[in-house]
């Protein structure tokens, strides 16, 4: 699950944030893409590289001892919001495409159903540093905190 670049960008594997792709360099005037309000973010829709969807984005989960986006959380697999699996993601395992407004995860469906996931009533201690550090090695991604 190597992370891809697109449109030209180099990639930047110690980046500790989600990597923009399809902007232009120009600076917009006011929130743009590499500032942005973390509510605006939320149901955006998650492809593969493959531009297979994997669900939306649910929530925006922030550490706040160390002032970071820790993990969006996922929805996948449910039919109307039923019956939904969530997963945490690595804020750095994603890509923001900003022309097409969604976000980019490198990983094939069946490896995300296989993903460790959980749902809305039991959700995992996200402070567990080891229960991080196997999210973060699944989605073959250093820890945010290093």
């Amino acid at each position: 699950m190597n992370m891809q670049s697109g449109r030209g960008q180099t990639p930047q594997p110690n980046q500790p944030g989600a990597r923009i792709v399809g902007a232009s360099h120009k600076l917009p005037d006011g929130p743009g893409p590499s500032v942005m309000a973390a509510d605006t973010l939320d149901a955006e829709d998650v492809v593969n590289t493959a531009g297979e969807s994997l669900g939306k984005v649910k929530h925006i989960m922030l550490d706040v001892q160390r002032g970071t986006v820790a993990y969006a959380v996922l929805s996948f697999g449910g039919f109307l919001g039923m019956g939904d699996k969530l997963f945490a993601i690595p804020w750095h395992a994603l890509q923001l495409d900003v022309e097409n407004k969604r976000f980019i995860l490198n990983i094939d469906k069946e490896a995300l159903k296989k993903a460790p996931g959980f749902d809305k009533d039991h959700w995992p201690s996200m402070a567990d540093m080891h229960w991080a550090e196997q999210v973060h090695t699944y989605y073959t991604v250093d820890p945010y905190w290093h």
